[in-house]
């Protein structure tokens, strides 16, 4: 890809990043979301794969539709109440059709079968972004209008969420379609939490990003997209593979790693409204995720495949994102220890 026009887009994401997290108003919110849609589209088809070219034309139909849905929502409001702030979210149809319209964007089930198809058609580099960077301004919409929002319909959709999630991963066999479905079933976390306590939610979004971070990069460094190669992998940079288990147990949120602080909060603030059983059953469900982690981390780790090629270790990566990798492996495996000064600072 031409490296203007690779700058061009990745100066449109954060142009149109900072306007929807910025405004007040719902036009201006809509632009900044359009904005990221038409930068990350030559990001995604950049390989010129029929399969890209397929995930791009996915992407840009159904961020359309909720586009399209989110800007109704907000002229629904605006005629009812008079009201273009996106705090004054107040008519029940405008708020059904804003939850719609963000589930989308975010691949909240049951407007999830985008997503895996999306990730499984671009690079491990484009899925990263859009497993993180391009969810946080649909969450800060989310954010701002929580006290608005639905908490019985959030709560469905968020169990939803973390079933499928966990129980379509359990039959993948490509990494970025397992983490995909990992990303659906976070998202389902992040959203049953969101009306009782929206800093919890900006919170686990935080410390999912910092788990993905490292995974994308790492499968990226030692280019494994299979579970089948993954096995191999060990023999390329053994110790990047030997963090990989401790990374993927701390997204499946095992203490004393730092996965376990956002889960362990949300299922405390659950218990403190009186939703015991729904913090019982989102807790067992996400073990259905465990399963998955523990077999990436199996395959990754643990295999010995026969006749295996005796080559050289890879023992230098790229320097410039070695330092890069680095900080995030630590920060996702290491932070549980430090959170008590975090919240004793917030």
């Amino acid at each position: 890809m031409n490296p203007q026009a690779k700058l061009l887009s990745i100066t449109s994401l954060f142009l149109g990043s900072t306007i929807t997290i910025t405004s007040n108003h719902w036009i201006m919110a809509w632009t900044g979301l359009e904005i990221n849609t038409l930068a990350i589209l030559p990001l995604i088809s950049k390989s010129h794969h029929p399969r890209a070219i397929e995930a791009a034309t996915k992407y840009f139909l159904v961020q359309a539709a909720a586009s399209a849905l989110l800007l109704f929502s907000s002229m629904t409001n605006a005629w009812y109440t008079g009201q273009w702030d996106i705090t004054q979210l107040t008519h029940p149809t405008s708020c059904l059709l804003l939850t719609t319209a963000i589930s989308i964007k975010l691949g909240l089930v049951p407007f999830h079968f985008w997503f895996p198809e999306v990730l499984q058609g671009t690079s491990l580099t484009t899925g990263l972004l859009l497993a993180t960077a391009l969810k946080f301004p649909p969450i800060t919409l989310l954010l701002l209008t929580s006290s608005s929002l639905n908490p019985t319909l959030l709560t469905i959709m968020a169990v939803a969420s973390t079933a499928l999630g966990g129980w379509a991963g359990l039959n993948q066999t490509q990494t970025r379609k397992i983490l995909a479905f990992s990303s659906i079933s976070h998202l389902g976390w992040m959203a049953i939490i969101l009306v009782y306590n929206p800093k919890l939610t900006l919170i686990t979004f935080y410390l999912y990003c910092l788990m993905t971070i490292p995974i994308f990069l790492t499968l990226d460094t030692i280019k494994t997209l299979k579970l089948t190669t993954m096995s191999t992998a060990w023999t390329k940079i053994p110790p990047l593979t030997a963090t990989l288990m401790l990374m993927l147990l701390s997204l499946a949120g095992l203490p004393p790693l730092t996965g376990f602080l956002p889960k362990w909060l949300i299922i405390q603030e659950l218990t403190k409204q009186e939703m015991t059983p729904t913090a019982t059953i989102i807790a067992l469900l996400s073990l259905l995720g465990l399963f998955f982690y523990l077999r990436l981390a199996y395959c990754a780790t643990i295999t010995l495949p026969p006749n295996s090629i005796n080559h050289m270790k890879q023992w230098q990566t790229n320097k410039s994102t070695k330092m890069f990798i680095t900080t995030f492996i630590t920060l996702s495996t290491m932070l549980l220890p430090l959170s008590p000064m975090m919240f004793t600072t917030s």
